[in-house]
Formats: C-alpha cells, sequence, structure tokens
C-alpha cells in the first residue's frame, strides 16, 4: 500500500514538472530534475500516457495529455466558487470590485468576481479572456513566468494600446515585470480603460498561475490608496494560496 501511494506522489510530481516546464519534456530531463531513475519514470510514464494525461510526441518527448483538459476545466470552476469569501472580504476592506483570474494559455481568464457596492464600480464578466500585457491580473500572471515564456505568449497575442498608457514595448514591459516581482504587486494604471486603475497580487505558491485584484474608478483609487490597498492583497493572497495547497503534513 506504501508502494501505491509513493508511486502516486511520483507520477503528480512528473505531472508538475511538466508543467513548470512548459508543457513538454524529455525522459532524460524528467530524470534530471525529478531525481528518479530512468527506468521508474519510464514506467510511470507508460501507465501516464496510456491514461491519456500524458502523451508521447514523434520526437519521443513527453507531453501534457487532452485528458488533463477536463480535469483543469472543473478545478477552474471550482476555484472561481472556493475565492468568493476572499474577495468578499477584499470589497469590504478596499471598497472596490475585487476579481481573480487564472493564465489559461496566452490570455488571462477572469475567473471569480465580487463587485464593489458603490453605484459607479467596474465590472468584468466572469470567463472574459484578455491580453495579459495591459491589465493588473495579466502582468501578475506574467511576472510568474521566465522572461522567455513571456517573449513566447506576446509573440503570439501581440501588444494592442487599448489607451495611451498600454505598454507595447515587449523589452519596456520585462522591465516592468522584473519591478512587479520586486514589489510584489502589479498596476493597472488606466492601460486597460481610461479612468479605471487596478492593482494586482501573484498568488505565490498556488498550485496554477493565479492572481487577484481590485480596480476602481481612478478618482477613487488613486495613486495614494495604492500603498494603502497592496498590504491588504498581498494578506488575501497569501491566506488564499495557503488554502489552495496541500494540507501540512
Amino acid at each position: 500500500m506504501a508502494e501505491a501511494v509513493r508511486s502516486l506522489e511520483r507520477a503528480f510530481d512528473l505531472l508538475e514538472h511538466l508543467a513548470d516546464a512548459g508543457g513538454e519534456m524529455a525522459l532524460s530531463e524528467l530524470t534530471e530534475v525529478s531525481g528518479l531513475p530512468m527506468p521508474t519514470i519510464y514506467r510511470l510514464m507508460r501507465t501516464l500516457v496510456n491514461k491519456g494525461y500524458v502523451r508521447q510526441e514523434p520526437s519521443k518527448r513527453y507531453a501534457l495529455g487532452p485528458r488533463l483538459v477536463r480535469l483543469g476545466e472543473g478545478a477552474g470552476r471550482l476555484l472561481g466558487t472556493w475565492a468568493q469569501p476572499v474577495l468578499s472580504r477584499l470589497v469590504d476592506a478596499v471598497g472596490e470590485t475585487a476579481n481573480m483570474a487564472v493564465l489559461e494559455g496566452d490570455e488571462a481568464v477572469y475567473v471569480a468576481q465580487v463587485p464593489s457596492k458603490h453605484s459607479m464600480r467596474m465590472f468584468t464578466e466572469v470567463g472574459r479572456r484578455v491580453q495579459p500585457h495591459c491589465t493588473g491580473v495579466g502582468k501578475a500572471l506574467l511576472s510568474q513566468l521566465s522572461d522567455e515564456r513571456v517573449r513566447g505568449i506576446l509573440a503570439r497575442t501581440g501588444m494592442d494600446a487599448h489607451t495611451p498608457n498600454t505598454l507595447t514595448d515587449v523589452d519596456t514591459l520585462l522591465a516592468e515585470l522584473k519591478r512587479i516581482r520586486e514589489q510584489g504587486y502589479a498596476l493597472d494604471d488606466e492601460e486597460q480603460e481610461l479612468g479605471v486603475r487596478c492593482v494586482a497580487v501573484p498568488l505565490q505558491g498556488a498550485p496554477a498561475l493565479t492572481a487577484l485584484s481590485v480596480s476602481g474608478p481612478s478618482g477613487r483609487m488613486t495613486s495614494d490608496a495604492v500603498p494603502n490597498v497592496v498590504p491588504i492583497m498581498q494578506d488575501a493572497a497569501e491566506r488564499f494560496a495557503k488554502e489552495l495547497g496541500p494540507p501540512a503534513s
């Protein structure tokens, strides 16, 4: 029984290594990052291939398989439900609309929202997909990736200018992402929509790339308000990431 559990843990570890590497790795690369013997990895990967959770490419490299999509979609729907109490507390503390988004493919996808109680408030439809370079949640999501992966995403999505404030140069955005990693939050300073300012933080250690944000009219969400909002959001993100993580052993 103990051996069966250990094998299950190893299989999930290999899936996470694949995800961390962008979804595809060679057997030798999996051996290096996992520290497991190559025959052990081969047996586990063959099982995952047979179940459809991994596929083997013509190049013999292993890639995440299509059956994971259904699992991810189901978990994603639940993630929005789990986030509602966290977002509600953020709305109570900050007074502005709170959102949660994940990186799905090359886009930021809003999976949950709790609106502000103000009559003038920001509204983003759950399920909406946006380019990541021009939104607070998008930049918070990109900041959790390597520059190489960010360049790949931007090469595919482009960097459309939604307002005069939108960053449309790759190197400028990469410098912005470096600042976000250092300061722990991202700012959409009327880059997606004029008159709207958004503060976002990544969920460090969450099972998937996730970010929380609060957004409101720039007249209320002023530059002076941002330093007060950030620690509230970082605390909420830290608590929620712990809730989503594995239980303490």
